[in-house]
């Protein structure tokens, strides 16, 4: 074929514009940093790229969720822990009232501290997040949490037993709340009789009680006779003091405890009345009058006491001048709850501590993940930056050497071989 200086010359604009375009592709990928220029140069790795793109999204918006969630779990358990200190505190102000040295006024002083405690925990259990809701109302989150009934004297809780969850990672959600119902009105109260005068027949004279003395022994008494069947009737849960006449003169009287229908119970519990207290069960009869006669009580059935009421109990007997039994009986009562009510608040802080060990788990997991669908997608569509410079520097040098070689062919002429 016989080669023409017009077919020299466009042969060498052509290898020029070639490496122009070249050194410009290069120089692209260089300065964006994508492997392709166009999504018709690799089709497969653009679709994948798109599959781990959905998945850094999505994990991105996990993560914001978590660092949500994280704020919601720290601000209630910090306000749990001011709870339980508070109840705490509540707690010693109770025991120092049962030391047998307060006068009327210094009950009523203690009284006085406990409703200032009393206030705060209204206020803890009222508390809200950044966004006004209510943090203990569960689903019924815009509602305030605890209220207090003017008709009843007692705090209601106004809320529900619902549980906001925040999803954190695919297939796990985390609550990121706790509910007042859980927190705070599954407290057992103290188990106690329905009335400590009980009911009389007989000599037994209106005087006469019957209280809770040790109430580790009432509480097994109570839980092995207390019939829970709802269809149960007052007699099934009520038990009786007998007094019963010597036979002879000068014989001492007897008592013995029956049920709720006068039967004797099983053992049988027998023994001279003196006059003297009569102990049964955990608890301590004195009964005034002679025999015959009988004292009936009722056990009181198992219920539920927010520390609220508790604590409004507790300040309304210290305000009232109780003394003797009435006073131990009120702060055993108030002992005992808010001893459950801590326990409680420490319980909901446990299952908060496990949820937020969960929440550090899925981050790290999650970052993991991130990194490994981030890598992923960069081995698809993003280049090797070294190989990319390397790349661009073979075309700058192709580049220059067609145009060298352009040069040298363009001066050529006939003259030249002459």
């Amino acid at each position: 074929m016989r080669l023409s200086n017009n077919l020299m010359y466009q042969n060498s604009v052509n290898k020029i514009l070639e490496g122009q375009q070249g050194v410009a592709n290069a120089q692209e990928r260089v300065t964006t940093g994508k492997k392709y220029l166009s999504t018709s140069e690799s089709p497969s790795a653009y679709s994948q790229a798109a599959l781990y793109t959905n998945k850094i999204q999505t994990n991105e918006q996990y993560t914001k969720n978590i660092n949500q969630l994280n704020g919601r779990l720290e601000t209630e358990e910090s306000i749990l822990q001011s709870i339980n200190t508070t109840i705490q505190a509540a707690q010693e102000l109770t025991i120092r009232a049962g030391s047998g040295a307060m006068s009327d006024d210094d009950l009523k002083s203690i009284a006085s501290e406990l409703s200032e405690l009393q206030k705060s925990l209204v206020s803890l259990m009222n508390s809200q997040s950044e966004d006004g809701k209510y943090i203990f109302s569960g689903y019924q989150d815009t509602t305030q949490t605890y209220s207090f009934n003017s008709n009843t004297g007692q705090y209601d809780y106004q809320g529900d037993q619902g549980q906001h969850s925040v999803t954190i990672a695919q297939g796990v959600n985390v609550k990121s709340s706790d509910n007042g119902f859980s927190a705070f009105e599954k407290v057992n109260a103290r188990l106690n009789v329905v009335d400590n005068e009980g009911t009389i027949t007989g000599s037994i004279t209106a005087q006469s009680t019957v209280y809770v003395k040790n109430q580790a022994d009432f509480d097994k008494f109570h839980n092995a006779n207390f019939d829970l069947d709802p269809t149960a009737t007052a007699a099934d849960n009520s038990f009786q003091v007998e007094l019963v006449a010597g036979v002879n003169p000068g014989d001492l009287d007897t008592y013995v405890i029956n049920d709720g229908y006068g039967n004797p119970v099983t053992p049988a519990v027998t023994g001279e009345f003196t006059g003297e207290p009569i102990e049964y069960a955990g608890m301590e009869f004195k009964l005034e009058g002679t025999a015959p006669g009988t004292f009936e009580f009722e056990l009181e059935a198992p219920h539920k006491e927010n520390v609220l009421n508790t604590m409004q109990n507790l300040i309304t007997s210290l305000n009232s001048s109780l003394a003797g039994d009435e006073l131990h009986d009120a702060l055993a009562d108030g002992l005992d709850q808010l001893q459950s009510a801590s326990e409680q608040v420490v319980f909901t802080q446990a299952s908060l501590g496990a949820r937020m060990n969960l929440v550090e788990s899925v981050t790290d997991s999650n970052s993991a993940i991130d990194i490994n669908n981030k890598s992923s997608k960069s081995n698809l569509i993003e280049v090797d930056m070294a190989e990319a410079i390397s790349d661009l520097t073979r075309h700058e040098t192709a580049l220059q050497a067609s145009q060298a070689t352009f040069g040298r062919l363009a001066n050529l002429t006939l003259f030249d071989y002459l």
